[in-house]
């Protein structure tokens, strides 16, 4: 299994939290403005948004989870919610287990992923591996 750069997956972390903030705003703000703009109304229900969604946090979410820089255990956990996180914003996609529930379903799901990320962004700085550098006086 190959190494990547922490640097590198902080970037993808901070992509990811980025991207659930963009779900919550076509989620919750996009219907408040289509109901102002009519021209808009409908542009919220497309599928193609939601895969669009899942199709960049899949491979965003893995590489930036694929080397654990936590203890094995916290790693495991990480990665198991992100595969809930990520589950949850499928099944939105898909539309199941009913339409209704499609918002409930990818905030749901990009809360988890996001509140993930957060964490490993700003807690996964512990196996770096990076030597530290103290100043010679």
């Amino acid at each position: 299994m190959f190494a990547l750069p922490r640097t590198f997956t902080r970037r993808l972390d901070g992509v990811a939290v980025a991207l659930s903030g963009a779900c919550y705003v076509h989620c919750l703000l996009l219907p408040i403005v289509a109901a102002f703009l009519p021209v808009l109304s409908d542009s919220h229900h497309h599928g193609w948004v939601h895969w669009t969604f899942v199709a960049i946090a899949i491979p965003t979410s893995i590489l930036a989870l694929l080397h654990g820089h936590q203890s094995v255990g916290v790693t495991l956990v990480l990665r198991l919610l992100a595969a809930f996180g990520l589950s949850l914003l499928i099944l939105a996609a898909l539309g199941w287990p009913s339409h209704e529930l499609e918002t409930v379903l990818t905030i749901s799901g990009g809360t988890v992923l996001g509140g993930v990320h957060l964490f490993n962004y700003f807690h996964g700085r512990k196996k770096s591996g990076c030597p530290t550098h103290k100043r010679a006086i």
